[in-house]
């Protein structure tokens, strides 16, 4: 069976991680297929949301560690260039909006890939830990970079050299991730954000995407231009022209992603 599950439904692209009985640590087959379903979802109009998850008890724990050791081993280079930069890259490149659904455990790679996407929610049980101190690793999949824009440098810094796990109402509460929900209510509740997603302006989402991007690296005087120049892109599509008919007349949007 694929190692990566994929399924479009209702405009939304389902990503399910699929190897439980590896709590969906990742491989070299995993990763590559992960980054091929990425593309594909990109590139299909239909596609407005994207909703990654894993199957079973876990999201993701990471690096499957059998492949860092043995004749046949992988090498830490080539894991980072060719598996894991590959995949947050198209993740915040994606024009479209990725939810991470963190079912279970999300680890090391696991909880950077997770906290690359645009909107993560989880399930009352679930737990975050940059494992990589554990084995005397550095955190990777742009964690250095996001995890402390989340939720700032001490608590950041902490996390990463400690391993700790960090409980799914608590990564809420220090703003990691946007909500939890519990045990029984998960699938539904967090499909329904999908389905929130997947039925606003796609392309004024994926503007704010862009200048999330950029806010990295701009100056406040750059990326006031940057707003400038994606306003105006905004305004130009149908579902900027819809949003404004309906609120004079009246009526709920039906926006297109155009």
């Amino acid at each position: 069976m694929s190692t990566v599950l994929f399924e479009i439904k209702n405009n939304i692209a389902f990503i399910t991680l699929n190897r439980p009985d590896k709590f969906n640590s990742f491989n070299r087959e995993m990763a590559t297929l992960l980054q091929a379903k990425l593309d594909e979802a990109a590139s299909l109009h239909e596609v407005r949301a994207l909703y990654i998850t894993g199957l079973g008890k876990a999201f993701c724990a990471g690096q499957d560690i059998s492949e860092l050791v043995g004749e046949n081993k992988i090498e830490i280079k080539q894991i980072i260039t060719e598996h894991f930069n590959p995949i947050v890259k198209r993740i915040r490149n994606m024009p479209k909006p990725v939810i991470a659904a963190v079912n279970g455990v999300a680890a090391g790679a696991g909880a950077n890939i997770a906290l690359s996407c645009d909107v993560v929610v989880a399930s009352a049980s679930a737990t975050f830990i940059q494992a990589f101190s554990k084995i005397g690793l550095i955190p990777d999949s742009g964690g250095t970079f996001t995890l402390p824009r989340l939720i700032g440098w001490q608590k950041a810094s902490a996390l990463m050299m400690t391993g700790d796990k960090v409980a799914a109402a608590d990564a809420e509460k220090m703003g990691m991730i946007y909500k939890v929900f519990e045990e029984g209510d998960f699938e539904i509740e967090s499909i329904k954000v999908a389905t929130l997603l997947s039925q606003m302006p796609t392309k004024g989402l994926a503007y704010t995407k862009h200048a999330l991007n950029q806010s990295f690296i701009n100056s406040w005087e750059e990326q006031l231009l940057l707003e400038d120049k994606y306003q105006q892109k905004a305004a130009e599509t149908f579902d900027y022209q819809e949003g404004i008919n309906s609120f004079l007349e009246k009526r709920k949007a039906t926006f297109k992603g155009e």
